[in-house]
């Protein structure tokens, strides 16, 4: 019976100094009042220029946050609530994004290079003169969106909901737009070349100097 319990004692110790290892091998952040974990709820949150590189933050609430000039390079934000959130000049190079809420988002100058938007929603989202280059925008909604300026070189915009979105002069060389749809969409001096346009719609865009855009 001691022996037994002396068993279970040990297993029982064993298993709170791991649980207290990996408490300090993974500690919590804080910034303010907001807690740097998944699932943190930090609505309004004032985080310019945080450093939050590589930080999990999937399935968070960011709404009308400030994160403008934030480091979020490599960071999950997975599901993550960032609606109406400010991220201009955040550096978001090879974040997760995907099923993100990016409604009205404002991401003017932000550097999204191979980041993972696939069906996120980026309805009305202000993106003038991001860096979306080698991005995964594969069935995002960029309803509305505002990209002039933006670069989306080799972006992935497969069945991409683009319609009536703003892309005047903005760079799509090598972008696959197959199956995309950009009725209604401003085009006016952007750059084609190079895109795959399979399936794309194009009714009622303004195409004036663009190059690479369907006749």
């Amino acid at each position: 019976m001691r022996t037994r319990r002396f068993v279970r004692g040990s297993l029982l110790a064993a298993a709170l100094a791991s649980l207290a290892a990996a408490s300090l091998a993974q500690p919590l952040r804080a910034i303010g009042d907001c807690t740097i974990r998944s699932g943190t709820l930090c609505p309004g949150a004032d985080l310019r220029r945080a450093d939050l590189h590589g930080a999990d933050l999937s399935n968070s609430q960011f709404t009308n946050a400030d994160l403008s000039g934030a480091r979020l390079d490599d960071a999950n934000l997975r599901a993550a609530n960032l609606r109406q959130a400010k991220l201009r000049e955040a550096d978001l190079r090879n974040a997760v994004l995907a099923d993100a809420d990016l409604l009205g988002a404002h991401l003017g100058g932000a550097d999204l290079s191979g980041a993972d938007l696939s069906n996120a929603n980026l309805r009305d989202a202000r993106l003038p003169n991001a860096s979306l280059r080698g991005a995964m925008l594969r069935d995002a909604d960029l309803t509305a969106a505002e990209l002039p300026g933006a670069n989306l070189e080799n972006a992935d915009l497969r069945h991409a909901r683009l319609r009536g979105a703003d892309l005047r002069g903005a760079s799509l060389m090598g972008a696959d737009l197959s199956g995309a749809d950009l009725r209604s969409a401003n085009l006016v001096g952007a750059n084609l070349e190079g895109a795959k346009t399979d399936g794309a719609r194009f009714l009622g865009a303004q195409t004036q100097d663009c190059r690479g855009c369907p006749s």
